[in-house]
C-alpha cells in the first residue's frame, strides 16, 4: 500500500492551501481516510476525517470551519482544503487510511497506512 501526499507550502497567514493524496496498492473504497499533523515537540493529532464514501466528515476542534475533507474513490484520492491558515497551523500533515468501522477515530494507532509528510508552514 502506497499513500502519497503533496500539496504543501510556505503561506502567509489567511491564506490557502490544498493537499492531496493518492492511495495505491490497496482497496481505496474499503478504507476510511484521515489527515493527521505534527508539530515538533507535540503528539501526531487528528485534523480530519473522512469515511469511505465521503458522506460523513469529521474535524478537529481546531479546524473552527476553515478546513474542508473530501474524497474522490475514482481517483483514489483524499484531499484537504485549508482555508484561512494560521501560523499555529504550521506543521507536517500526513494522510491515513483505516479499515475499521470509521467514527472519525482520532487515534493515530487505528490507522493502517500512512503517507509521506507534507510539510506545510504559515507566517504572521
Amino acid at each position: 500500500a502506497l499513500l502519497v501526499g503533496s500539496g504543501g507550502g510556505s503561506v502567509q497567514a489567511g491564506d490557502s492551501l490544498r493537499l492531496s493524496c493518492v492511495a495505491s496498492g490497496f482497496t481505496f473504497t474499503d478504507y476510511a481516510m484521515a489527515w493527521f499533523r505534527e508539530i515538533p515537540g507535540r503528539e501526531r493529532e487528528f485534523v480530519s476525517g473522512i469515511n469511505w464514501a465521503g458522506g460523513n466528515t469529521y474535524y478537529a476542534d481546531f479546524v473552527q470551519d476553515r478546513f474542508i475533507i473530501s474524497r474522490d474513490n475514482a481517483k483514489n484520492t483524499v484531499s484537504l482544503q485549508m482555508n484561512s491558515l494560521k501560523p499555529e497551523d504550521t506543521a507536517r500533515y500526513y494522510c491515513a487510511a483505516t479499515e475499521s468501522g470509521y467514527r472519525g477515530d482520532k487515534r493515530p494507532q487505528m490507522y493502517e497506512y500512512w503517507g509521506n509528510g507534507i510539510q506545510v508552514s504559515v507566517s504572521s
